[in-house]
Formats: C-alpha cells, sequence, structure tokens
C-alpha cells in the first residue's frame, strides 16, 4: 500500500473513531502533499511524501523550541503530539551508534579531514542515510567527528 493511500485510509479511521487530533493532524499533512501536487502537477511518489513528512515534522519542532522559549508548555506538548504522529510514517530512523557508524563510513569514502570538507560528507549522506537519519543531526555527528 502506498504512503498516500494509508493516510488516507487512517484519515477515514480516525473520523470513523471520532479521533480529532489524527484527523486533523493528517489532514494537515494531506494538504501539504495536495499543495504540492496541484503546484507541480504530479503524482506523488512515497520518497516525496517522506520528504514532506520530514519537512512538517521539522516546523514542529522550530514550534516546539519557539513555543519552549516563550514558556508555553501545553503548545508544546500538543506540537510533540502531533510531530510523533507524523513520524510514525517515516521509516525506522537510525540510532545514534549506526549514524556515527554510516558518517564515519562516509568520511572514509571522501576522504574528508576537517571541517572544510563537511560538503563532501553531506552530499553523501543525503544520498546514503536519505530519510533514516534528520540532515541536522547528520550534520552534528559530522562536525563532531571531523572536528
Amino acid at each position: 500500500m502506498s504512503l498516500n493511500t494509508q493516510i488516507k485510509e487512517d484519515i477515514k479511521n480516525a473520523m470513523r473513531a471520532k479521533d480529532a487530533f489524527t484527523r486533523d493532524t493528517l489532514r494537515q499533512l494531506s494538504a501539504a502533499m495536495k499543495q504540492v501536487e496541484v503546484d507541480e502537477r504530479i503524482e506523488l511518489s512515497d520518497e516525496r511524501i517522506i520528504t514532506i513528512i520530514q519537512q512538517q515534522v521539522k516546523r514542529r519542532n522550530d514550534s516546539i523550541e519557539q513555543y519552549r522559549q516563550g514558556g508555553r508548555e501545553d503548545l508544546v506538548e500538543a506540537e510533540t503530539k502531533e510531530k510523533d504522529l507524523l513520524m510514525s510514517y517515516l521509516p525506522k530512523q537510525l540510532t545514534d551508534e549506526e549514524l556515527e557508524t554510516k558518517v564515519k563510513e562516509m568520511i572514509a569514502t571522501s576522504g574528508a579531514t576537517s571541517g572544510k570538507d563537511m560538503g563532501k560528507v553531506m552530499g553523501l549522506a543525503k544520498t546514503e542515510i536519505g530519510s533514516l537519519a534528520d540532515n541536522k543531526r547528520v550534520s552534528m555527528m559530522a562536525k563532531k567527528l571531523l572536528g
């Protein structure tokens, strides 16, 4: 079953279960997906849907940070729940140990020796790691290993 079909089915199931939170969160995701389809006049592949979900998760993370700074723990909790729901549609994320191993391999492959070579490592990471880890995590790990 494609990711798009799964999301639509989950919206229907949430409506039947009268689960407003899940329904509304998935409708926001569906609207973002539809916007890309209309703007680019394409049918979304699972890979592109994963990218959209990652963008939505990143937005939630940014909101969480802003709400924490503003002392709005109630909104932090709501955004965290939305982020967790969206992340359930992403492939299993790499653990820190797995990520460190992958980044070490990419550093060796690219011949990177210092922070100046971050571009080489991140270029490899985009193709090899893809949606298995957030780019921010990959960048932080590469800085740690190169620095």
